[in-house]
Order: structure tokens, then C-alpha cells, then sequence
């Protein structure tokens, strides 16, 4: 059988064995929720997908990490107003987490890393995280991707395209241009959208928000009339290789020991 970096191509022998060497696995993170007029509702997940995938490829030359299946519904309940939305409680998705953690754990896994592609995913994320630590012999790590590669992304002048990550807005709008461009309605894109400036603008570690406008006016962020094919490719290779890196310098962490 070829060795493969991804969880569910392994019998229940080989992961048990995968176990015991000590590799990490990986939990991708994602969404099914409106995108606005002029994205596909699996936004989320078709980019986390993309980043998750190349990014653990990239990072299992040099780390002993296992990607598991994408879990492509999560916290989405500020989205559901707007139909088109599935979603889980923030409760229910952080109980949710915590059993794949347990289960992985159960399996012989002691280092379990969450890679988030949603923001309302986010908080509970990093509980599980924190919880599965706190309760079990293991280590845990817990990221979104846009947190990882905010610098890189700064480098290479991605808020020019609109908020980064946003939600609906020019950059991720980029991103699916340039991993399939048919799902992309150019027809519904606005040249102008109303935006809203305290929309995940403040400190890290702070929440301003209001009913029905966490996500922006009409449920996204900004306008996508500057969104650019080219530019997405340059995003998400930026986002991969930041990733990579960072997958990379956990898990040597992690098996630093103490």
C-alpha cells in the first residue's frame, strides 16, 4: 500500500502504528454557510481544504503528521438568518471537538493540532484545545490559518484585494476565483457594498458585535469587485507555505518533550 500522509487511507493497524511513532494528526476545520449573493456556501471548506491538504503535504517531509477528513460543518449560527447556512451551536461544536480529540486519543494519538478556516469556529476551537490538554496526557495546538500567515499575507499586500480574512469580501473571493472560478457568480458582485469598520477590527483577544451584522452589512464584509484570480493563486501559496511552516515548528515542539 502507498504511504500517504492522509489519516483515512490507513487501516486500523497502520494508525495504531502511526500511533506509537509518534506522529500528530491534523484536524481541518470548515463551514456550510451563506456567502453572500455571489460565493457557494462551501466556501470555508473548499479553501481549508486546499490549505489543509497542500500545506500537511508540504510539512510531512520534515514532520509526522497524519491529516484527518475536513469536518465541513461548524459554528455557523450568526449565519443562519440569512439562509443557506448549516451549522452546529457553539456548545455542540466544542463538545464535538473534544470527542474527535478523545477518540483520537483512545486511538493511541498523543498530538492532536486543529486548523481552523471559519471564524465563528474559532473560540471553541481553542477551548477543545485547551480542555483535551488540561484532561488527557497530550499536546494540543489550535490555529486559523489567516492567524498564521497574517504577516505573510501583510508581505505580499492581500488587504488591497479587501479584509483579510473577511467573509464574502475581495479576498476570499480571490481565493475560490482561483480554485474554481465557476463558482463565482461575477454577475451578483457589487462594485460598492456598505462596510462596517468595527467588523473584527479590534485587538486580538477582543469581541464587538450586534445582531445580525457580525459578518457585515447583508452578511459579508466588503465589496469582491476587486477580487483577482492571479492574486488568490498568490494568497493561498502564501497561506500553504505559512501553514507548512508552522505545522512544521509544532511538531517539533511537541517532540522537544518537556
Amino acid at each position: 500500500m502507498k504511504k500517504t500522509f492522509l489519516f483515512h487511507h490507513h487501516t486500523r493497524d497502520e494508525l495504531s502504528q502511526l500511533a506509537y511513532d509518534g506522529y500528530a494528526v491534523v484536524v481541518p476545520l470548515a463551514a456550510t454557510e451563506q456567502h453572500g449573493p455571489h460565493l457557494t456556501v462551501y466556501t470555508d471548506s473548499l479553501v481549508c481544504e486546499h490549505i489543509s491538504y497542500h500545506a500537511v503535504e508540504q510539512a510531512s517531509a520534515y514532520a509526522k503528521l497524519l491529516l484527518a477528513p475536513m469536518l465541513p460543518i461548524g459554528c455557523s449560527d450568526h449565519h443562519t438568518a440569512f439562509g443557506g447556512t448549516l451549522s452546529f451551536s457553539s456548545a455542540t461544536y466544542a463538545l464535538m471537538l473534544k470527542e474527535i480529540g478523545k477518540s483520537a486519543i483512545a486511538s493511541g494519538f498523543r498530538k492532536i493540532i486543529f486548523l481552523n478556516g471559519h471564524g465563528g469556529n474559532e473560540l471553541a476551537m481553542h477551548q477543545a484545545a485547551q480542555d483535551l490538554a488540561v484532561e488527557h496526557p497530550v499536546w494540543t495546538a489550535s490555529a486559523s490559518y489567516w492567524s498564521i500567515a497574517r504577516d505573510a499575507l501583510a508581505a505580499v499586500k492581500a488587504s488591497e484585494t479587501g479584509k483579510v480574512p473577511g467573509h464574502a469580501g475581495g479576498f476570499e473571493t480571490s481565493l475560490v476565483l482561483s480554485l474554481d472560478a465557476d463558482l463565482v457568480n461575477r454577475e451578483r458582485i457589487e462594485s460598492d457594498h456598505p462596510t462596517l469598520p468595527w467588523v473584527a477590527a479590534g485587538p486580538a483577544g477582543t469581541f464587538l458585535g450586534r445582531h445580525h451584522l457580525l459578518t457585515g452589512f447583508d452578511g459579508y464584509t466588503d465589496s469582491a469587485a476587486l477580487a483577482d484570480r492571479d492574486k488568490g493563486k498568490l494568497y493561498l501559496d502564501t497561506i500553504v507555505q505559512s501553514v507548512s511552516e508552522w505545522l512544521a515548528r509544532v511538531c517539533e515542539t511537541m517532540d522537544g518533550g518537556v
